[in-house]
């Protein structure tokens, strides 16, 4: 059986197209360590960017399978905003915070999980008269 595509790309556009819709502002959380991740780097706070990706604030927005890609100004300055579509850490209203967290990517491994339980010894039985 072949393995799916992520179903991340198609959540974060139905939400970006939900939140517009709602005349609410489409905030995204990114995570800005991402090696692939082009984002103004002096607006990162602990490796994390929240970025406006409202229509009347980005240009030439586009929610690929991949990438998410736009222009923006930040400070004045005109800047091509690049990032995988796996960065992206969630996607939600600014007004009301309803929108979506996403999770770590599939391929990653779980983190460890807590001390193993402990296992019961040999059952004992005592005669009782």
């Amino acid at each position: 059986m072949n393995a799916m595509t992520s179903s991340q790309p198609y959540l974060l556009r139905a939400l970006y197209d939900w939140i517009v819709d709602n005349d609410l502002t489409p905030y995204v959380l990114v995570n800005a360590e991402h090696p692939q991740a082009q984002v103004p780097r002096q607006y990162v706070e602990n490796g994390k960017i929240v970025l406006n990706i409202s229509p009347g604030a980005v240009s030439g927005l586009q929610l690929g399978n991949d990438d998410v890609t736009f222009r923006a100004r930040f400070a004045g300055q005109a800047m091509e905003i690049r990032f995988p579509v796996s960065a992206a850490l969630a996607i939600y209203a600014k007004e009301n915070g309803q929108g979506m967290v996403f999770n770590e990517p599939e391929n990653e491994e779980p983190p460890p999980s807590g001390p193993e339980p402990e296992k019961p010894g040999k059952p004992s039985l005592k005669l009782v008269k």
